[in-house]
């Protein structure tokens, strides 16, 4: 009977929590209503479709720009105009202004840093096309794209700060140790300062969003270089941010922007920042790391990866195709953790090619902003980022692939050339010594790899063999063999049965990987705590009872004092009674001895 207890305890228990978590969810909005925020807009920010008359850009003022930074559609060219890099000074007042703020924000209450996240989720919640429209117009990305992967996740990011980040920061108390009984020890999470963060144009809603919202959370400035190909965007998303930073009564210098090429960057990771977090290539992040090292300023590094997509030979290909398609052309694989490396079993496949390329084939190429039915947008960094697709597409042709769709820039004389477009491409068996293998495509190009035998452990090694390490997936009709697979897949994330991606809508996770692609971590707690310095004190249990020197311990040395601290030894940590008990007797032995008197000349 008393089983039956426990499980009608146990059962109501559960039923409890997962009612808790119900009504946290209907009543944590009603809570505290956040402000509305309005931000005037601009007719680019406004319209959809602008006049065919607009100026256009002529990308090739990008080859050797340094000082001026061009403001541009890469869907349709049309040109906005520029702005001047900043120079080191600039860049230095405006972390000394961001560090000011952060002295008043640092002091602030969770309850003030959660009525910021909802506020700012409120704005994007009401004004989700706006902030979708001027994402697409910066970066030449499908709407759709940027509804789900900048809107969206943006918004998750928000409601799990807003709903459960406070305890990640919340003082923590942990155990003592035994000889520290009569202590209470505990970790308080103190904001750093200010965040220097240098982000991509992949992006650039959720790159600017994302860390601004975690060095706010954790009582932190922030100071955002953002790239030159995404530089447009920051008057509408740095309005969003004052609006709602004003809502709140918070100062507005705890977020400003920077704009420039690599000089600017290199500034603000000298200026005296106090972490940097940089999103980018493993090529430019070894220079920020060697930059950061001269004052030992911690750095984040996100490297992207080469993300092993795994079908095992009972897998169902069906209902894998297009996952497998959403993955690769979701923002025309300009992603940082996307899958560029497809390895499918023998048995099943020729059946996954076939039903990739004929989604290909049906797929529409082009502006979106006015066309719905638009499923592949342009290439952000224009006619440079092809070369290197189109060199990577010939290379692979020339060492035994074979070419199922796509594969070219566009003919000048083509309606794709009116902006930055490739097509969406399926390469198929290439060989392991291809350069696609190995170099980040961060492009429109889907790498089919066969797996001969229909072996798990050549898929392993296979997948294994890359210096990038992001994240990952596997595929199988056995969720136990699927998670067999992707557990030994080397990677810092990594999904069963789902696209890797999906991690990330989980933002209680932490985002990062190995190898090539970087180390530390942000989103989840370990990325809250990261934006911290975490500090450990130890203070007494009962204030008015301290710890004292025992007598055999003090100065100047009694001759007894290694014999009393070997009783200590024992009767704390002996593994055997008899030997804890010898020690207590040995630390009582000695603290009764009285100290040897000692001649000092």
């Amino acid at each position: 009977a008393i089983f039956q207890y426990i499980g009608v305890f146990t059962v109501l228990v559960v039923l409890l929590k997962v009612l808790r978590s119900l009504l946290s969810t209907i009543l944590s909005p009603l809570s505290i209503s956040a402000p509305k925020v309005v931000v005037p807009l601009s007719n680019l920010e406004l319209n959809d479709v602008l006049p065919e008359d607009f100026p256009k850009f002529d990308t090739g003022k990008l080859k050797d720009a340094r000082n001026t930074v061009y403001l541009w559609d890469p869907s349709t060219l049309d040109y906005f105009g520029e702005v001047p890099a900043m120079t080191a000074e600039e860049v230095k007042s405006i972390v000394a202004s961001a560090r000011k703020a952060q002295q008043k924000w640092k002091g602030s209450s969770f309850a003030t840093r959660k009525l910021l996240m909802r506020t700012m989720l409120r704005y994007i919640t009401e004004n989700k096309e706006t902030c979708a429209r001027v994402a697409v117009r910066d970066s030449g990305k499908t709407v759709l794209d940027a509804l789900i992967g900048e809107v969206l996740v943006t918004c998750e990011k928000l409601t799990w700060l807003a709903d459960k980040a406070e305890k990640c920061l919340q003082r923590e108390y942990r155990d003592t140790g035994r000889m520290m009984m009569m202590k209470k020890v505990y970790v308080d999470f103190i904001p750093l300062g200010v965040i220097g963060a240098i982000v991509p144009w992949n992006y650039p809603f959720h790159n600017v969003f994302n860390p601004v919202s975690a060095a706010l959370f954790s009582g932190n400035a922030i100071v955002i270089k953002v790239s030159e190909y995404a530089s447009w965007s920051i008057r509408y998303y740095k309005a969003i941010i004052d609006g709602c930073l004003d809502a709140v009564g918070a100062p507005r210098d705890l977020v400003q922007f920077v704009v420039g090429y690599g000089a600017t960057g290199s500034a603000l990771v000298t200026s005296g920042v106090d972490k940097v977090i940089f999103v980018g290539s493993p090529s430019v992040g070894v220079i920020v790391a060697k930059t950061a090292a001269d004052n030992l300023t911690p750095v984040v590094l996100e490297l992207g990866g080469k993300d092993p997509f795994v079908v095992c030979d009972d897998a169902d290909v069906k209902s894998i195709v297009q996952t497998a398609c959403r993955g690769v052309w979701q923002n025309m694989g300009q992603n940082c953790a996307g899958p560029e490396r497809f390895f499918v079993y023998e048995k099943v496949y020729d059946e996954f090619c076939d039903g990739v390329t004929a989604v290909v084939k049906n797929m529409k190429i082009g502006p979106s902003l006015g066309d719905p039915l638009v499923d592949c947008g342009a290439i952000c960094m224009g006619p440079r980022q092809m070369l290197h697709y189109q060199k990577l597409v010939d290379d692979a042709l020339i060492k035994g692939a074979r070419l199922l769709a796509g594969g070219f820039i566009p003919p000048k004389d083509s309606a794709l050339s009116r902006g930055s477009f490739y097509p969406p491409t399926i390469l198929a068996d290439i060989p392991e010594d291809a350069f696609i293998a190995q170099e980040e495509i961060f492009g429109p190009i889907m790498a089919i790899f066969k797996v001969r035998g229909n072996s798990d452990e050549e898929a392993i090694r296979m997948a294994n063999n890359c210096e990038f390490a992001l994240s990952s997936c596997a595929f199988s009709a056995s969720a136990k063999r699927a998670r067999s697979v992707a557990s030994r897949l080397v990677a810092g994330m990594s999904a069963v049965n789902d696209l890797e991606g999906c991690t990330y809508m989980s933002q209680s996770l932490p985002f990062g990987g190995c190898k090539k692609s970087g180390y530390d971590r942000f989103a989840g707690p370990e990325g809250l705590r990261g934006l911290c310095m975490i500090r450990s004190v130890c203070e007494d249990l009962i204030p008015f009872i301290r710890n004292s020197i025992p007598p055999p311990m003090q100065y100047p040395a009694t001759g007894v004092g290694h014999l009393f601290a070997q009783g200590l030894i024992d009767m704390f940590y002996s593994p055997s009674w008899w030997g804890k008990v010898c020690g207590l007797f040995t630390v009582i032995r000695y603290s009764m001895s009285a100290p040897s008197k000692k001649h000092v000349e």
